[in-house]
């Protein structure tokens, strides 16, 4: 799906735009079964544990994980994409369908930036007190955690939900049309936040959206999650995108092209190699992995 002038202008003027109906079923059902797999093989090593007492195999996807993180919150060590490195999401980093919307804002030579997350945000009846926060991201513009040499790249932030995110379920909200300010000084104690007085003016935006559909972000458009009030996890994945040679923002964890017109042999498609390059980045760290200090 290649994005219209006026979504373009949108996107442009507001920072933000909802793509409805961007990916199908068969795109993300890989993903699901990947993480259900994962869910389950860390269940059973917890109960074997100790740790828990119920499985909860029956329960469906978007149940199971809350009710497993009501007895440990250890069910989610390891699940972000960096750690677990799956096949299915470095093939679903590569998908057509998201690519034609990202190649409309960023042309067609890409790269995947290595700011990349799985989310499960689990009914807040489910969290510990000392966990309460530790799901829900306080207000902030993406590029507070990165590099300040990347703040004048075209760095996308494709947010895209595995199922419902509706304001029961904390959907995520953005402050709308204020990309002209550029960076706002961020403070990074408790969570790395917008300071308090530097928060424009502006009515939040909730993002309610549903499965299949991407929302799309300037790296200078503020958001926050916020509490699931609802019996269901809220199963989000966070990507970004950029035109191919520009700066990350994180030197020390790899970036790769998954798209180019000019040379095809630049894209990655080796999950062993990408697999590699993860972990040497975590194991021996070279480069610079921060969130900015203001």
């Amino acid at each position: 799906m290649k994005l219209t002038k006026k979504q373009i202008d949108t996107f442009n003027t507001q920072g933000v735009l909802i793509v409805k109906n961007a990916l199908t079923d068969e795109d993300l059902q890989p993903i699901i079964d990947e993480i259900s797999a994962f869910i389950y093989r860390r269940a059973h090593e917890l109960k074997v544990a100790g740790k828990i007492r119920k499985l909860y195999e029956n329960e469906p996807f978007e149940k199971c994980f809350g009710l497993i993180f009501e007895q440990s919150s250890e069910i989610a060590h390891g699940l972000d994409i960096m750690h677990y490195r799956g096949p299915a999401i470095f093939e679903f980093l590569h998908n057509k369908n998201l690519l034609d919307v990202v190649e409309s804002l960023v042309g067609s030579e890409i790269t995947c930036n290595p700011i990349q997350h799985l989310r499960p945000t689990p009914p807040i009846k489910y969290y510990q007190d000392a966990e309460s926060s530790s799901h829900i991201a306080p207000l902030h513009q993406d590029a507070a955690v990165m590099m300040p040499e990347a703040e004048k790249s075209k760095i996308i932030t494709c947010w895209l939900p595995l199922g419902d995110a509706t304001l029961e379920m904390g959907c995520m909200e953005i402050l709308p049309g204020i990309i002209s300010k550029g960076y706002l000084d961020h403070c990074p104690e408790g969570g790395t936040h917008i300071i308090p007085d530097l928060v424009p003016d502006v009515e939040p935006l909730p993002m309610v959206c549903y499965k299949g559909d991407v929302i799309l972000m300037h790296r200078f458009t503020p958001h926050r999650g916020n509490l699931n009030l609802s019996e269901s996890c809220r199963w989000s994945i966070d990507l970004r995108y950029q035109p191919t040679g520009q700066h990350t923002g994180r030197t020390g964890h790899p970036a790769f092209v998954v798209r180019s017109s000019s040379n095809s042999d630049n894209v990655l498609t080796d999950h062993t190699e990408w697999c590699r390059l993860w972990m040497d980045a975590l194991e021996n760290p070279k480069g610079v992995v921060m969130h900015r200090t203001n």
